[in-house]
């Protein structure tokens, strides 16, 4: 793994090419429960239009809020040919911009892709007032697998860092402080589940640490990241490597503010293994 090598002072660090794209597109949102509660809308939906295997559609919709959902009073959802597809996410809920009771027409565009595990469906629907910009279409289409969404989310992590970097000032510098032999502790984030996924957990805890090492060079007067802290002691359990857990999580709540200690993972972890 490259960024091991890089880590670890294997190699330099080089450029890759950048392969991302922003998702900062307004009016744009990503709906929920598209593989939940909408699966069986959007599997009838994909068979009426032929792309029961894998496809893509860009249709007319509505969102209509439902005040009697017990789950969710404030609740948006898409309607597609009369099947209910997904919801609009919380946050953009006043983006959409619909009364109490009443409904507003939509622009939805829905992919599809069989997996190993079944059919797996993203859809998104196109919330402002001028002609729809999607982020994706089916020349260029987003990610379906766990394993394609893992590597868009660590090379969205790697453009933000290079952008930061690329802007100078204040924002660069902070991120400066996080980087650890050219690599920020951001973009270390799949590559520790990836080698975890593989059992390779001694590497893995290389990165870890090293990821650690970088969250607290830049925390800048804040705790530090504490996912990597996370993995490190999980790590450390699954090695029966119980005093370097304890002596991780102890690191971590040392730099940690004393109001955000004891309600966080890691303290209650910490109190179990000391027996406090």
């Amino acid at each position: 793994m490259g960024i091991l090598d890089r880590i670890l002072g294997r190699q330099p660090a080089n450029q890759r090419q950048d392969t991302t794209h922003s998702d900062d597109v307004d009016g744009l949102v990503s709906l929920s429960g598209t593989t939940t509660f909408g699966r069986e809308a959007i599997t009838t939906l994909a068979t009426r239009h032929g792309i029961a295997d894998g496809g893509y559609l860009e249709l007319p919709g509505s969102l209509q809020r439902e005040p009697d959902n017990n789950a969710d009073p404030n609740a948006v959802a898409v309607i597609v040919e009369g099947e209910r597809i997904g919801y609009v996410p919380g946050y953009a809920v006043d983006v959409a911009q619909i009364s109490k009771v009443g409904a507003r027409a939509v622009r939805v565009q829905i992919f599809t892709e069989m997996l190993p595990k079944g059919l797996r469906a993203e859809a998104w629907a196109w919330l402002g007032s001028k002609a729809p910009q999607w982020e994706w279409s089916e020349k260029k289409r987003p990610p379906m697998s766990s394993k394609a969404k893992a590597k868009a989310s660590h090379d969205g992590s790697s453009q933000m860092v290079r952008e930061a970097l690329a802007g100078g000032g204040s924002r660069a510098a902070e991120f400066r402080a996080g980087m650890v032999n050219g690599v920020h502790y951001l973009e270390l984030v799949e590559p520790i589940k990836q080698l975890k996924r593989e059992g390779r957990l001694e590497e893995a805890l290389a990165l870890s640490l090293a990821a650690i090492e970088g969250a607290e060079g830049g925390r800048d007067g804040r705790e530090p990241a504490p996912f990597y802290t996370e993995q490190a002691a999980i790590i450390y359990r699954k090695l029966g490597r119980r005093d370097d857990e304890i002596a991780v999580l102890k690191r971590w709540l040392a730099l940690c503010p004393a109001q955000y200690r004891d309600g966080s993972r890691i303290g209650e972890r910490f109190s179990k293994l000391v027996g406090g």
